[in-house]
């Protein structure tokens, strides 16, 4: 077989990336539809929020408040009860979402991002350059991620697309370690040697052999990457140096009402729960893929 296109198209059965049918799949997982149920309900307050709640998110209200100046709880005017200023919970809540599904999918996005060219490149290419790359990975793993983030965004003056970019540069390491390990062993595949031999260039071998086949890692990691992403970001929030008021995050929403606790919980659980929801969410939507999209669970 001396055409490489030909030799595609005979190796076609032998490498498909996702399956038709995985979305069926997955769909028949009790988990993963009521991870998906709780993502769009998350996603829908946050898009919605402005249509969902009369008030505004950093609007005080007199009327918040009891007598003796203490926040209210739940009740038909105020869902989710008010925070210390009078505010309304649920709004910041809902608002809240919104800040930690943009930092959290932009993060993760560049983390992927970075981590696959990584881990391709020098899966691929090996040599100087990949061990030049993996040691750099290697290096930075060394350090605590949470420390570093924490780092970073002190000294970079914390607003919404420096927190992103700063999880984003902690986070990729992971990734680029498991793409690395991959493309290594697809590297030393047959039907890749096969294509060295005819000629094909390494440009083509990535772009039709070595990415397809890590299309479902990718897909997993970065589905299970959005909650990892999410708690970084409340964490940073919740200590000062990520998202700062009066912008609101689930984070930095807890900051301010800990001191409370005791006389009104509910200032800190729900959203804290908020917080765990959607970790929770992305986790079994990313479990139930890594399985849907692992050829050795497809007939199970």
């Amino acid at each position: 077989m001396s055409d490489p296109a030909a030799f595609d198209m005979a190796m076609q059965a032998a490498q498909p990336p996702v399956e038709p049918g995985a979305w069926r799949r997955l769909l028949r997982r009790p988990l993963a539809v009521l991870g998906l149920a709780m993502i769009a309900l998350v996603v829908g307050g946050a898009i919605f929020a402005p249509w969902l709640t009369p008030y505004d998110p950093s609007e005080q209200f007199f009327d918040g408040l009891s007598i003796e100046g203490a926040p209210l709880g739940p009740s038909a005017q105020y869902w989710l009860g008010t925070d210390l200023l009078g505010r309304d919970l649920f709004t910041r809540i809902l608002y809240g979402a919104r800040t930690s599904l943009v930092i959290g999918i932009a993060a993760n996005g560049v983390a992927l991002l970075i981590g696959t060219a990584v881990g391709v490149v020098a899966g691929y290419f090996g040599g100087f350059l990949g061990s030049a790359l993996m040691r750099f990975t290697d290096l930075m793993m060394a350090f605590p991620a949470l420390l570093l983030a924490i780092c970073l965004a002190a000294i970079l003056s914390p607003s919404l697309w420096i927190v992103a970019m700063v999880i984003a540069f902690v986070y990729w390491v992971q990734i680029a370690r498991v793409v690395y390990t991959e493309t290594r062993a697809l590297a030393e595949r047959d039907f890749i040697a096969a294509e060295r031999s005819l000629g094909a260039g390494p440009t083509r071998i990535l772009v039709r052999h070595i990415l397809p086949h890590l299309v479902s890692t990718i897909i997993v990691w970065g589905t299970l990457g959005i909650s990892t992403t999410v708690l970084l970001e409340a964490t940073l929030s919740y200590l000062g140096v990520g998202v700062q008021p009066p912008m609101p995050s689930w984070g930095n929403i807890i900051f301010e009402n800990q001191t409370y606790f005791q006389a009104a919980p509910w200032l800190v659980f729900f959203p804290g729960a908020a917080i765990l929801a959607l970790a929770l969410a992305f986790n079994l939507v990313g479990d139930a893929l890594r399985d849907v999209l692992d050829p050795t669970e497809r007939g199970r």
